[in-house]
């Protein structure tokens, strides 16, 4: 049986050539999205067609093994990545089918005492973490841009708020997919994978304490800062301690469920003892009207309409909780070994290379939803006070439809993006890319969230961004000496502050408020600021690689 080695030279016996022809599949994929203006599935599946010509004609890779590659990485972008992303927004739109959510909105309304900077802060930071964390992919900037827009904020200013606010809590959205899929195509273990969450969680919680207060500096200026800078600076260490404590010593998919649930618990008790100061002049400056009485809500109300996040909280803790019950959940599974790549993968000493596909069909994320959105909708069924607030099976099936067909393309896409991930990774190119790479010595440390930036920028997704530079981070971090865990870690936070500048994120913002056709006015003020948190997450992970190491513990 004839068997393959990855090799980083197989290009004219070069490492420098075989990495810049490794490139072509990236390349690829960036010209049709940003040059062509191609539609995203189209790019990936063109990338994809490059990646698997590259590792046939220039990696020598059998065809058979090339086309296996892709459906491997396919079959792992359905199943869990399809899946976790479709049932996270099923989640939510079961809250909005029941019109509990509209109670939600109301809630807000209540808070800050007509103090619509801190009412922003609340919605854009911390609901739309907590839909960041269920849903993803665009909802939570469409939803709190709308919200934000009632509180008779400017479009403009709705958009930049809406994007900068998004940036904290996108490592762990759609309950931590970017981290799972980081550490499944770079071949870590599970302990490995939740090191890596662990990391991030020592990173992103330091952009997370600013975040409230840059917000603030948008919506009204440095007069705003020095009047609220108190409770924005109490949402955001309130939510980064959460996020912090979560990934590291509870479920880390769950990380920014818990940290937008406690800083939205601390901000409603702080805001019950902070009166704003200024509201009647705020309000001029700001343009807006003067404030309106908010509806009262029945605490009853209140309760139902943030009943979900704390059934969903309650069934990934207890699904994670010790050792019996994950082990329990975990048995029933499909788990086999794929057909010729683990047969003739092999590294250069001849042993196989880990190809096998395993799915746990209740213990992932997933599943979970599925469970708690049931609940959910059972719950909403039962106490609907006299049908005011009907939900039938019919709808909650239908939702379930909807919400597959909407994203069929965005599903179609991820399946390409990992399918070529998988080609380059098993080929060789990936590795020939990350050992070139990790030839720039120190500076590479540095630059290395650049391309999880990058990544997410073009991709408009942190868990694309790590589907296509995972691999490469690992590769160069062990030539270079450092961290797998921490390279990995600083991809997917470097595409933190790169997605409120992708064109997906900016069409959403534009036409959320209005302002379509004007991507143009929204990108310029919000590059600045993405390119700050940049060269600020930069600076924290080179540090992490020597005086801030403790930061970045190593997992064998």
């Amino acid at each position: 049986m004839n068997t393959f080695t990855a090799v980083t030279d197989a290009v004219g016996g070069s490492l420098g050539l075989s990495a810049l022809v490794a490139c072509i599949p990236l390349v690829t994929f960036f010209i049709m999205l940003i040059g062509v203006k191609a539609r995203a599935h189209v790019s990936a599946a063109v990338a994809t067609l490059a990646a698997i010509l590259v590792a046939i004609f220039g990696f020598n890779m059998p065809t058979d093994l090339a086309l296996m590659s892709a459906l491997r990485g396919g079959l792992f972008g359905l199943l869990p990545i399809v899946w976790v992303i479709v049932m996270a927004i099923w989640f939510y739109q079961i809250t909005v089918a029941s019109g509990r959510f509209e109670d939600l909105r109301r809630t807000f309304d209540k808070l800050g005492d007509g103090d619509v900077r801190i009412q922003a802060i609340l919605i854009a930071f911390c609901f739309g973490g907590l839909l960041e964390a269920l849903a993803g992919f665009g909802a939570p900037v469409a939803i709190t841009a709308t919200m934000i827009l009632a509180l008779g904020i400017k479009p403009l200013k709705a958009a930049i708020v809406v994007l900068l606010a998004n940036t904290a809590p996108v490592a762990f959205g759609a309950v931590a997919i970017p981290i799972t899929t980081a550490g499944e195509v770079s071949g870590r273990t599970v302990e490995q994978t939740e090191n890596i969450a662990a990391i991030v969680g020592h990173q992103a919680p330091l952009i997370a304490v600013f975040v409230p207060a840059i917000l603030l500096f948008i919506l009204d200026g440095m007069k705003g800062v020095k009047e609220a800078w108190i409770p924005a600076f109490v949402i955001g260490i309130s939510f980064a301690i959460a996020q912090w404590a979560t990934s590291n010593y509870f479920a880390y998919q769950l990380t920014d469920v818990v940290a937008c649930i406690v800083s939205l618990g601390v901000a409603f008790v702080f805001l019950r003892f902070w009166n704003p100061v200024g509201i009647d002049e705020m309000r001029k400056r700001m343009d807006l009207p003067p404030a309106a009485t908010a509806e009262e809500l029945p605490a009853r109300r209140v309760w139902m309409a943030l009943m979900p996040y704390a059934v969903v909280t309650v069934i990934f803790g207890i699904a994670n909780l010790g050792s019996t019950i994950p082990a329990l959940l975990k048995t029933p599974k499909v788990s086999f070994e794929w057909p010729l790549l683990s047969e003739r993968l092999v590294t250069a000493s001849g042993e196989p290379v880990k190809s096998a596909y395993t799915f746990f069909l209740i213990h992932n994320p997933g599943s979970l939803l599925l469970i708690s959105g049931i609940i959910v909708a059972v719950v909403y069924a039962i106490f609907n006070e006299n049908g005011k607030y009907s939900l039938s099976a019919a709808q909650v099936v239908k939702e379930f439809g909807s919400v597959w067909y909407r994203m069929r393309w965005s599903a179609v896409t991820i399946m390409l993006v990992l399918g070529l991930a998988y080609v380059m990774n098993y080929s060789g190119q990936t590795i020939a890319i990350g050992q070139y790479v990790a030839s720039l010595g120190a500076i590479y440390a540095f630059l290395a969230p650049t391309l999880g930036w990058v990544g997410t920028a073009v991709t408009g997704s942190d868990t694309s961004a790590n589907a296509l530079f995972g691999n490469l981070q690992v590769t160069a971090a062990q030539h270079a000496g450092l961290n797998p865990d921490l390279m990995l870690a600083a991809n997917t936070t470097g595409g933190v502050v790169g997605k409120m500048i992708s064109p997906q994120s900016l069409a959403i913002a534009a036409t959320a408020v209005s302002m379509e056709g004007k991507e143009s006015d929204i990108f310029k003020a919000v590059v600045g600021w993405s390119f700050l948190l940049l060269f600020v997450v930069c600076c924290l992970v080179f540090l992490q690689t020597n005086v801030l190491s403790v930061m970045a513990p190593v997992v064998p």
